[in-house]
């Protein structure tokens, strides 16, 4: 039994995090970080609560911690856990800039241990199924990739820190790692990334708007998020030469896990038909369209893929260099909505 130590019980410990931990054999939630509250106690009475991630250390049977703070957290409590000989998973984004992810690879290869970014999203239903079609090469090869993240957030949302002006705040960040991080999975490195990144709310001082343009060789992946978005578009619209896949709505799994703490009903991210996605496909001249069952989403398989990492069954979940690639396209990103100009990708360059 591995026992995990979880530091921040806000939206993502609570919602992302506690629940898929409790759910995986193998994985035992033993202690959480709260500085000013006991609230993870009420889900989970057997835990221990600790004020400081320093005192949660000093209780040599944690074996994993899990980082779920605000983002300019993340790097420093990573090294700090990772110097007391732990293996870690990072809430994303793993880290602000690349160099200081970069860093941290570093040092978790220095002491033999795991940094784990928690690209949750990979395991959403329409990712999933979408890596499957193109595996299949269903849609023939592929020229345009649109993914997107609309929501309509017109008005402040209190004391939210992803609001606030700053390091490790706005959009791009927030959402723009999954975004970048599934079109890296599907298509491999881009040649260049152009970008508009904005503030679109009056009252905004953190950016609430991005397009994101990688571009390939024989294909464009457009990769879209904003806060005004009274009519959403599509959360996927893919095109091949011989067809297309448009997917509407978002994985059932989030939406459900702000309702629940323990996952113990069965069918566990089964989406109804009505939210299926659409494929359509030449057949000698005519488009033919069918819903496509989507596979179901399922969030535990990144920590049963953690905890087979650790007991030196499989690779991580997710590489610590993938939190780093993706950094380094919100990085030119944001130097292309800067520059105005498109930016060609340096890969060879250490962070």
């Amino acid at each position: 039994m591995i026992r995990v130590g979880l530091v921040g019980f806000g939206m993502a410990g609570k919602v992302f995090h506690a629940p898929m931990i409790t759910a995986v054999d193998g994985l035992e939630l033993a202690a959480v970080v709260e500085r000013h509250t006991r609230n993870a106690e009420l889900m989970y009475p057997d835990i221990t609560t600790y004020t400081s991630l320093e005192a949660m250390l000093a209780d040599t049977t944690l074996e994993l911690i899990v980082v779920a703070t605000p983002n300019t957290l993340h790097v420093p409590q990573a090294h700090e856990a990772l110097a007391a000989g732990r293996h870690v998973v990072v809430d994303k984004p793993v880290g602000i800039t690349p160099a200081e992810i970069a860093d941290l690879i570093a040092h978790a290869k220095e002491v033999g241990r795991y940094v784990m970014p928690y690209h949750n999203r990979r395991w959403d239903n329409g990712f999933r199924t979408l890596k499957k079609l193109l595996h299949e090469e269903r849609l023939g090869e592929i020229v345009s990739f649109e993914a997107t993240f609309d929501r309509w957030r017109p008005l402040p949302r209190g004391s939210a820190w992803r609001e606030t002006a700053g390091p490790g705040s706005g959009i791009l960040l927030d959402l723009g790692t999954h975004l970048v991080d599934e079109a890296l999975q599907l298509f491999g490195l881009p040649l260049s990334v152009s970008a508009e990144v904005i503030c679109e709310r009056p009252w905004a001082v953190a950016n609430d708007s991005f397009t994101v343009r990688l571009r390939y060789s024989h294909m464009t992946a457009t990769l879209t998020a904003n806060c005004l978005a009274a009519m959403p578009r599509p959360h996927y619209n893919v095109r091949g030469t011989r067809g297309g896949y448009l997917k509407w709505g978002l994985d059932p799994q989030e939406a459900r896990l702000k309702e629940i703490f323990r996952i113990e009903e069965p069918g566990w991210g089964v989406e109804p038909s009505s939210g299926w996605g659409t494929l359509a496909i030449d057949v000698d001249g005519n488009m033919v369209s069918q819903p496509i069952e989507p596979i179901p989403g399922d969030y535990r398989l990144y920590y049963s893929g953690a905890r087979d990492a650790i007991i030196g069954k499989a690779a991580p979940p997710v590489e610590a260099i993938d939190a780093l690639r993706a950094a380094k396209v919100l990085d030119w990103a944001e130097q292309s909505s800067t520059e105005h100009r498109e930016i060609v990708c340096d890969w060879e360059s250490t962070n």
